[in-house]
């Protein structure tokens, strides 16, 4: 009768423990900005998110957005440094999943909440000029 419960206990303890090395697979993969035609991939395994794809700037693909990906206590969310383009600097943010396929980016500046979310895509499409 007390092996079920130790048994139990190791299972739960072994989980635990495997939780923070896959704490950012939610966020594994590609995304898409909700408003411009940008696509970064998220890799965990890393700590980074790198741009792409950017019909705008195509000059920017393999640029660092993400970095510094940390899991936090909730498991819908993690602690990053973004770069936040209109201060043209990385500023300190927290990833949120909205969805298993809608991710937000919230950056405080001062006062000032700014907050860009992201929809999963299964791949990014090739862009205009490569068809």
């Amino acid at each position: 009768m007390t092996r079920l419960p130790l048994k139990l206990l190791l299972l739960m303890l072994s989980a635990m423990v495997a939780l923070p090395g896959n704490a950012g697979d939610e966020l594994a993969g590609y995304w898409q900005h909700e408003s411009d035609p940008v696509w970064i991939e998220i890799q965990p395994e890393t700590g980074q998110g790198v741009m792409v794809r950017n019909d705008n700037r195509p000059d920017r693909i393999g640029f660092l957005v993400v970095t510094d990906l940390e899991t936090s206590d909730d498991h819908n969310a993690w602690s990053a440094q973004v770069f936040a383009a209109r201060l043209g600097e990385y500023r300190k943010a927290e990833i949120t999943l909205s969805a298993d396929d809608r991710m937000v980016f919230t950056v405080k500046v001062g006062f000032m909440r700014r907050s860009v979310e992201w929809r999963r895509v299964s791949e990014v499409p090739p862009a205009p000029n490569d068809a």
